[in-house]
């Protein structure tokens, strides 16, 4: 059952179950469809997992991206389960469990490529797969009734720039060994032909820098490691050093060198100071930002300061990252800010700076002509691209349409031997986190705030007599935001028809309910309600309060 990334993008999260034990593949994070106000970003809703505590034996990660791991410290927080990831993604599961005070408390196993796992009535293979990101898996989940490959994200790329190629080897011997499922990757199944290597930005990278003459802006994915290894290595071709900005850059590059997975020559990545120093034609800087984010290295050099640096006339500034979609404005806004300083800049349109991490319809046909599955389930995407990965494989592969399963979050797939059908359907909701990355909202405050952006707020002030339980003085009534409330006479009119609603609810209560606060404010609060809906059509948040005296 997918808990979220499947018709949506982000939150990827799948409960696999046999019996009594269950295993939770991914648990990642995503971003709220429409502005929440205060909201950051949201995971899955773990709370109905409850009734499986006793069940849930481990969380395997396939890779170490955010939609990926994201929503991991909440999971663990609920269910204290061992973790299996691969080393670099262990790398940043690490760091984030550090930041929420739960590294001491969980037990995290390291993988390699071809390890099984014995977990509870599973035993779980780990396969290379190319990804955008580096040590990547695909997962053989092998169960008593058949065997599960879970492709995670992937892309066949025969040249990553940083270790193996994707382990078809290993996927065609499942296919002849037989399996069950794929459940398959579809972020590209609208994409025609095969996705490019990570290695055909090059050329064009390396025109960039014999073109431009002052300092050089990459901003990326800081979790691209095949990028920075990339934007290394050219900068290393044309004698510029390298300077790192950005929290989450600079942590993944240093997680990345200690795990050996970084090329890097003594002395070239500099600190901010030195690189402040050196002539514009002998640096580069790899920054985070490439969507817009208001609080990144990128969006602060182009608006004002980062650390005393900013974007200045006679700089390049390499967007050499996919636009994310609902970004589209951010990144506008952000491109106007950098024209604005008299920068150059140079995008995904304008140059092959950045391919995707994602199998296209062909790489989608060579894994599923690999694996040979008996059901295919398309997961990881927008409902239109499992749609459209479920047509290509059926107008173009000659698969079974029969045996193409579409899902969506909450429906409980149930396989057998020789069938896949869904049995039901869970209610999956989202739990908001704050902008300090570790509180949870709940939905209701999240709605309230809506709300109260929506249709403003009214609070009805009522003061009693604690002894005779008689009102005090005629109620005050202050309204803000509200429609119909904007400051000229019509609205003074209604502000005192207000009261006067106010002062009748409070006159036809009798003396208990007026001595009983929480009963007088739920009647005012009704009836002023009722008034401004039809006096106004608004529906604003109504917070009454009495003061007894």
């Amino acid at each position: 059952m997918p808990l979220g990334g499947v018709g949506e993008f982000g939150c990827n999260c799948m409960a696999v179950r046999y019996g009594d034990d269950m295993i939770l593949v991914d648990t990642g994070m995503g971003f709220p469809a429409e502005t929440a106000y205060g909201v950051d970003v949201e995971v899955p809703n773990f709370d109905f997992l409850e009734e499986f505590r006793d069940n849930i034996i481990a969380v395997v990660i396939t890779h170490g991206h955010e939609d990926h791991i994201g929503a991991l410290p909440y999971v663990l927080k609920k269910f204290n389960v061992p973790v299996y990831a691969s080393h670099f993604t262990m790398g940043l599961i690490e760091y984030k469990l550090e930041e929420h005070g739960l590294l001491s408390d969980v037990v995290l196993h390291r993988v390699e490529p071809r390890d099984h796992a014995e977990i509870g009535a599973f035993d779980v293979e780990f396969i290379r797969v190319s990804h955008s990101l580096i040590d990547c898996f695909a997962l053989a989940i092998n169960t008593p009734v058949g065997t599960i490959i879970h492709t995670g994200d992937y892309k066949v790329d025969e040249t990553p720039v940083i270790g193996e190629p994707i382990d078809l080897r290993t996927l065609r011997r499942y296919g002849q060994e037989g399996v069950l499922a794929l459940t398959s990757d579809s972020t590209n199944a609208t994409v025609p032909g095969r996705t490019p290597s990570e290695r055909a930005v090059i050329p064009d990278f390396q025109e960039i820098f014999s073109e431009a003459e002052g300092r050089i802006f990459v901003a990326t994915f800081a979790s691209s490691i095949h990028r920075l290894q990339i934007v290394i290595d050219v900068a290393q071709q044309f004698d510029r050093k390298v300077c790192v900005l950005g929290r989450s850059m600079i942590k993944n590059v240093e997680i990345a060198e200690r795990l050996g997975y970084l090329d890097l020559h003594e002395g070239m990545l500099i600190p901010l100071q030195q690189a402040k120093k050196l002539p514009k034609g002998e640096v580069v800087y790899l920054v985070t930002g490439s969507q817009g984010e208001a609080r990144a290295a990128l969006a602060q050099l182009s608006s004002g300061s980062y650390k005393g640096l900013s974007i200045q006339d006679g700089d390049t500034v390499v967007l050499s990252a996919r636009i994310i979609p609902g970004n589209e404005r951010s990144i506008s806004r952000l491109i106007g800010e950098i024209y604005k300083r008299g920068a150059a800049i140079i995008d995904e349109k304008r140059r092959l700076i950045h391919v995707s991490g994602h199998a296209s319809q062909e790489d989608i046909r060579i894994m599923t002509e690999a694996v040979r599955p008996k059901f295919v389930v398309p997961v990881h995407g927008e409902y239109r691209m499992l749609y459209r990965h479920k047509e290509f494989l059926k107008n173009h592969c000659d698969f079974p349409e029969k045996n193409i399963i579409l899902i969506e979050n909450g429906d409980v797939l149930e396989l057998e031997a020789n069938s896949a059908r869904v049995v039901a359907k869970r209610e999956v909701g989202r739990t908001f986190i704050d902008d300090s990355g570790f509180e949870e909202i709940d939905g209701e405050v999240v709605k309230e705030r809506r709300q109260l952006a929506y249709d403003g707020v009214v609070t009805p002030v009522v003061t009693i007599d604690e002894e005779s339980g008689e009102m005090e003085g005629e109620p005050e009534v202050v309204a803000r935001g509200v429609l119909g409330l904007d400051g000229n006479g019509d609205s003074a009119a209604l502000l005192r028809d207000m009261q006067r609603v106010v002062s009748d609810t409070v006159g036809k209560a009798t003396r208990d309910e007026r001595r009983d606060s929480s009963i007088l404010k739920e009647r005012v609060r009704l009836d002023l309600k009722r008034f401004i809906q039809k006096q106004t059509g608004a529906r604003p948040v109504i917070v009454p309060v009495v003061v007894q005296i």
